[in-house]
């Protein structure tokens, strides 16, 4: 391999968010460094058709510091891009024990090695890490509530939540203390295609296929902004070009949507694009016991990003949605063989008794 222009090293690029990423950096041929352990909820394939002298995936666990001391030493990242975390809130509530050594020592490993590495390049002012976190982290909002801005006070509700929000105070601890040029970002709730589905757009969207009942936790009421993935990548691309060291940037689209109206949104644009055989996809919806702590809506005040950096999201919500089924509808084959082999469908998230 060859370095033909930058070097990233990317930490989760065979998740969700991550693959995009690698996808959109891929298409300037910049030299990528993947880690990535494999985990239930990878996808190789989906980083695309990379450029294969100019990526590299390394199956490996950030949980181990010394392999992370050894990969910033031989490959000499320009840039570090946090992405690699345990998501899911249901199943943090099931196996919390994952989410603290994945998200909060994995994350305090990273920032170790690259610490050590930067020094050893005495201190490199082009050198940059950006750590890409959520909105989850700030708790939760009432209906009349203010969006939360970067400034905000942060208060987890969920074992996810607080592992990234232990992972944010790191992270700028690192900063502050040591210098390390840090960036951080927190996203809204992001849909598109590869999503795992666990994540409620594939999952609806999945149970829509099977014909089998949609779950909605509670009365449906919970409210979240929605960002597609490809905006969300977009914005974490802008902020490591042209965000400030120490400072946060929250990207959000403003697409604010009770559960409920989008499990319904999803089920009317499925009638269209297949159309049930007997009645409305609406007709699966059933309601069932809520989620333990389940915060009541998040909403993101994106001026910051909107007026510093000049960046918005820009894919039009339903046109988006509309889009990412249609990709699920091609892709039927990859759905089922997670239902078959690492995901049922089945509920998450209870409390231990």
């Amino acid at each position: 391999m060859t370095n033909k222009k930058h070097t990233y090293l990317i930490t989760g690029g065979c998740g969700f968010i991550g693959s995009c990423l690698i996808r959109n950096l891929a298409k300037k041929n910049n030299y990528l460094i993947n880690i990535d352990k494999i985990s239930y909820a990878s996808n190789e394939k989906s980083v695309g058709n990379v450029n294969k002298s100019n990526y590299l995936l390394i199956k490996k666990d950030i949980r181990d510091p010394i392999f992370l001391k050894n990969v910033f030493n031989k490959y000499k990242p320009n840039y570090v891009i946090h992405l690699a975390a345990e998501s899911h809130v249901d199943r943090s509530i099931d196996r919390p024990e994952d989410f603290i050594f994945t998200n909060i020592v994995g994350t305090y490993n990273l920032l170790n090695s690259a610490y050590d590495y930067w020094n050893k390049t005495n201190r490199d002012k082009n050198f940059r890490f950006l750590y890409v976190s959520t909105d989850e982290v700030y708790g939760s909002l009432k209906s009349k509530d203010k969006s939360f801005k970067e400034n905000s006070l942060i208060k987890p509700n969920s074992p996810y939540a607080a592992s990234k929000a232990s992972g944010d105070l790191l992270a700028y601890s690192w900063f502050k203390t040591y210098g390390l040029p840090i960036i951080m970002t927190n996203s809204s709730n992001n849909y598109g295609i590869w999503q795992f589905p666990e994540k409620l757009i594939p999952l609806v969207i999945q149970k829509c296929l099977r014909n089998k009942n949609i779950p909605i936790y509670g009365k449906g009421k919970q409210i979240r902004d929605w960002i597609n993935v490809e905006d969300h990548v977009d914005g974490i691309i802008k902020v490591l070009a042209k965000g400030i060291s120490g400072e946060k940037y929250n990207i959000g689209a403003n697409n604010e949507i009770s559960n409920l109206d989008l499990v319904k949104l999803i089920c009317s644009l499925m009638d269209k694009l297949k159309p049930k055989s007997d009645g409305k996809y609406s007709n699966l919806i059933t309601f069932v016991e809520d989620r333990p702590g389940h915060d009541f809506r998040y909403s993101l005040d994106t001026r910051k990003i909107n007026r510093q950096l000049s960046w918005k999201a820009r894919i039009n919500f339903k046109k988006g949605l509309n889009e990412t089924i249609k990709w699920y509808l091609s892709n039927k084959d990859w759905l089922n063989s997670i239902e078959e082999s690492k995901y049922d469908g089945k509920r998450l998230g209870r409390l231990r008794k």
